[in-house]
């Protein structure tokens, strides 16, 4: 039996192995672009994009794609549509943005600035730890772009947080909160875990991770001081003494507003309504309004809905 009659056997037999790739994208401001990455993550009809999340003034789009993974007679993967999928957007964003060109309200280190992989259904983290590590090793040599893995998919499991602070991801260098060009030196201070030490102005760095899933929740704050929205910010996260599993970060989001993007590591923990009231109370003290928060993706059992029914009408 040849491997890819083998795969589709194995795959007929293990599609509930699902992985979701979160993919960010450092643009969101030009449409033709952001076709021309969707046209290229749909050349593999396995492969399906269940949402997107685009945001113009932080210019940084989000793709939500999910797949199926093979494994052996041992239970070891060996096989995902997804890993061609994403290794063909990341081409097709690397040769359509420079990095040097880009500018926008969210903080970022590439062109192809996260890629994160979570595992669905009953794939586990092992899986998705190993694509995350075949994608990067791929994207490092392929592509000559420095790669940091983080999470389940680097030895350690540090935390992704952990590099960005390294490497400077959190300091605006335009208008004091905007972030434009390339950031940080061309030479790395230290050796990525896969590619070039050597840092292409154009395309920046690329982390890449494994997970569980986290939810991600922004809560718009009416607020035109950048000291208060990250006063704010900083009494709400874990690291600085706020809610435990709870990262947030002060982002300018308008003329008059500002965004407490948060990400909930255990939502089931601490949820959103928990991080909005915390929000609106810190808030109140500074005689702020603030909006109703949003989630900016589904929740897994949502997207393993959207991506059955996709698949099955692709097939069908």
């Amino acid at each position: 039996m040849d491997f890819d009659s083998s795969c589709e056997n194995k795959r007929t037999a293990n599609e509930s192995m699902l992985v979701c790739c979160m993919l960010y994208i450092s643009e969101a401001r030009n449409r033709a672009v952001l076709d021309l990455i969707e046209q290229a993550a749909r050349l593999d009809p396995e492969s399906v994009i269940v949402n997107k999340f685009e945001d113009r003034v932080y210019n940084r789009i989000r793709f939500t794609i999910v797949s199926y993974v093979v494994v052996d007679s041992t239970g070891s993967p060996i096989y995902s549509p997804l890993h061609q999928t994403v290794l063909t957007m990341v081409e097709a964003a690397y040769g359509a943005i420079n990095l040097e060109l880009h500018s926008g309200a969210h903080p970022r280190l590439g062109v192809v600035d996260d890629i994160v992989f979570h595992p669905l259904a009953r794939a586990s983290l092992d899986e998705a730890a190993w694509l995350a590590k075949t994608v990067a090793a791929d994207i490092g040599s392929r592509f000559q772009v420095p790669v940091f893995l983080y999470a389940a998919a680097h030895p350690t499991g540090r935390a992704p947080d952990t590099i960005r602070r390294e490497l400077g991801y959190y300091t605006p260098n335009f208008m004091g909160n905007q972030w434009a060009g390339w950031t940080i030196p061309e030479i790395l201070p230290g050796a990525p875990d896969e590619g070039p030490n050597h840092v292409s102005r154009t395309r920046g760095i690329v982390m890449i991770g494994a997970r569980p899933w986290v939810a991600l929740y922004n809560i718009p704050v009416v607020c035109t001081d950048v000291s208060t929205a990250r006063q704010i910010a900083r009494m709400v996260r874990a690291r600085d003494g706020g809610l435990p599993t709870v990262q947030a970060l002060a982002l300018v989001h308008g003329d008059d507003s500002f965004e407490i993007a948060c990400i909930l590591l255990e939502p089931n923990q601490v949820g959103a309504d928990r991080v909005q009231a915390e929000v609106e109370m810190l808030a109140a003290q500074e005689g702020l309004e603030v909006e109703k928060g949003y989630f900016t993706d589904f929740p897994p059992e949502m997207i393993v809905e959207k991506y059955m029914n996709l698949i099955s009408s692709r097939r069908d």
